[in-house]
């Protein structure tokens, strides 16, 4: 079963296409590595999975859900929105009277039916005698008020990161991305924010929820750091901690938030052999944990050594996918890697 399918994936920025036509499915509960020349567009595929990007075309499934376009609905209620605030700032400034005298009291007479058409007619008349800019301004002002409710209801619908993150999905980043005034378990703290319940209100007056929750996040948050290896530096400040160690705190960090899919961006990047062969160790327990883990990654040893999968991106595109020792001898990606003509370099 796949957690994770990406479709005809492409994402443009004017005339620049960083990812192109990709489509790669990810198996729940395994190791899939993303490797590539730098530039190859795998950050760029990352930042569309998790909602910092809008792709330009192409879908992405989480969970048998695609959510990289707003729903029907959402449209719809968009454009309602629009419409109902252009139309009642217009109600806003009708003198009701005189309105009132040539749709109703025009139009009715005692015992006899009432003709809504007649009514209706008289309002447009109405309507049409009084234009101006009396009615445009504040019709076009009612619109814009829409505009920006309905491009707020864009934003909570989309592929947003928040979304993506209460959805379950987690990531780190390819550059260190801590609170570094604050302490280690502050920071696994600050993961589990999308899972809590507390709101600023409970906080403000101290209510039961907000203490309960403040000591079951706590506990969870020490559980998180012994598995990462970190429960000893709890109460130190992020920025005390070794390069390695502030690598693990990242994904300690990500794991707070209880993701069913874990994005990681270059974890290896500038760890010594034994910080990485340490790092190889924790991805294949968190994979054990249930977890599904993708990863960018420039260190072959690491790449090698714990995937279940690999797909190569080339300039934007996918040129290659399967097993490490598939990929490994893929003449496509022996070419991305060392270039034309290789072979036929003189040796050193």
């Amino acid at each position: 079963m796949n957690i994770l399918e990406i479709s005809d994936l492409t994402v443009r920025f004017g005339g620049l296409t960083a990812v192109n036509s990709v489509s790669l499915d990810i198996p729940s509960k395994q190791i899939v590595s993303i490797i590539g020349p730098n530039g190859a567009g795998k950050t760029t595929l990352f930042n569309a999975i998790t909602g910092i990007y809008e792709p330009t075309s192409g879908r992405i499934n989480f969970g048998g859900e695609e959510a990289c376009r707003p729903f029907r609905w959402t449209t719809a209620l968009m454009l309602a929105l629009i419409g109902l605030t252009a139309a009642l700032s217009l109600v806003l400034i009708v003198n009701v009277e005189p309105l009132w005298d040539a749709a109703i009291t025009t139009n009715y007479t005692y015992q006899q039916a009432f003709l809504v058409s007649k009514a209706v007619g008289a309002v447009s008349d109405y309507f049409r005698q009084e234009t101006g800019r009396r009615f445009v301004f504040p019709f076009l002002i009612g619109g814009l008020v829409g505009l920006a409710g309905a491009y707020a209801i864009w934003e909570r619908t989309r592929r947003a990161p928040e979304v993506a993150a209460r959805a379950g999905i987690a990531r780190t980043f390819q550059n260190i991305r801590l609170f570094n005034q604050m302490t280690v378990l502050d920071n696994v703290l600050l993961g589990m924010d999308s899972q809590l319940r507390t709101r600023v209100w409970h906080a403000a007056l101290r209510l039961p929820l907000y203490w309960r929750e403040r000591q079951k996040s706590e506990q969870a948050a020490i559980e998180i750091l012994r598995f990462a290896g970190l429960d000893q530096e709890a109460h130190q400040l992020a920025e005390n901690l070794s390069y390695g160690h502030q690598r693990r705190l990242e994904i300690a960090r990500a794991l707070a938030m209880q993701p069913r899919l874990l994005l990681l961006d270059e974890p290896a990047a500038g760890m010594n052999p034994a910080e990485a062969q340490n790092l190889m160790k924790l991805i294949h327990d968190i994979r054990d944990r249930g977890i599904t883990v993708l990863l960018i990654e420039h260190h072959m040893l690491v790449v090698m050594g714990i995937s279940d999968r690999i797909a190569v991106l080339d300039h934007g595109e996918k040129i290659a996918e399967g097993t490490p020792k598939e990929v490994r001898g893929d003449p496509r990606v022996i070419e991305a890697y060392l270039g034309k003509g290789h072979e036929d370099a003189p040796a050193t």
